[in-house]
């Protein structure tokens, strides 16, 4: 199993996300936390993808050299959330939460997540993109999720496995956990054979 081709290393999740150490715990794989503070800005000419991989590469680099030994295994993942041609990050305030989330009210939108593992001799990227549907979200229904669950740590304002999503997402085309944070089924793949 994953956990026993894993007994070699020392895994480190550098995230402050709860639901990605929720996730990886799920997975069955034994792991510390360890919590990277870097700017989330990437160049302008990045796309989809390539944003969410250089932030993920970006949570790597950062990761304490002193902490990296030969048997060390970290494990990084960024999301963005896209609609038509805007990158939808983090809101700053009730407002841009409420804005985000009118924009994604009747509308479909990609949820891309970019993961980074990384040890002393090797480092793989890959990334997951889900399609997500929304229905059309009553400004009411926006307000009462925005200040009852407080989205603010959330790329798009929202977290699928909240009130949103339950009466919001009319259909999924992907991984809905990769809409939570973390492709674990690619996440387990690529792992298995790290």
């Amino acid at each position: 199993m994953l956990s026993e081709r894993l007994n070699n290393y020392h895994i480190w999740l550098a995230s402050a996300s709860p639901r990605r150490k929720l996730l990886l715990e799920d997975l069955g794989v034994k792991f510390d936390v360890i919590n990277v503070n870097i700017s989330e800005t990437c160049p302008e000419d990045l796309i989809r993808a390539e944003i969410a991989i250089y932030i993920a590469e970006a949570k790597s680099m950062a990761f304490p050299e002193e902490k990296l030994h030969s048997n060390t295994l970290v494990i990084t993942a960024d999301t963005i959330v896209c609609h038509k041609d805007l990158n939808l990050g983090k809101p700053s305030n009730r407002e841009e939460a409420f804005g985000m989330l009118k924009m994604l009210s009747n509308d479909k939108h990609e949820v891309i997540t970019g993961v980074c593992l990384r040890s002393l001799t090797k480092t793989i990227f890959f990334d997951a993109c889900t399609e997500v549907w929304f229905k059309n979200l009553s400004n009411e229904e926006i307000y009462h999720y925005i200040d009852v669950y407080k989205p603010y740590d959330k790329a798009g304002a929202y977290g699928i496995q909240e009130w949103i999503g339950y009466i919001g997402v009319t259909k999924i085309k992907g991984s809905y956990f990769n809409v939570m944070g973390l492709p674990v089924q690619c996440l387990y793949e690529e792992l298995r054979t790290f």
